[in-house]
């Protein structure tokens, strides 16, 4: 996966990528391919996860380390934000 960073200072449209069902790790190269290929239209990518039902670990780190990096979150469920916060929470320990 790419750890291409784009600020969205530099980036003047968004697109929106709804997620839903589930994310696992065998999704995240796919998806990566998607923000990737916004960055390089020179959009800022918002990530719709109000759809997400399920997630594992990976997904969740992944999720953690891009916010604000290489995408934003937008309609994100609590049971996500809770899994971020718990991960954030158990790498700072």
């Amino acid at each position: 996966m790419s750890n291409h960073r784009i600020s969205p200072k530099s980036i003047e449209a968004t697109v929106t990528i709804r997620v839903s069902g589930k994310l696992f790790q065998g999704h995240l190269s796919y998806l990566d391919q998607l923000i990737q290929s916004a960055a390089e239209c020179r959009l800022w990518p918002l990530l719709s996860l109000s759809g997400l039902e399920k997630l594992d670990r990976a997904a969740t780190l992944y999720l953690l380390r891009g916010e604000h990096h290489r995408f934003a979150l937008v309609s994100c469920p609590n049971f996500v934000r809770e899994w971020m916060e718990h991960e954030r929470d158990r790498s700072a320990a």
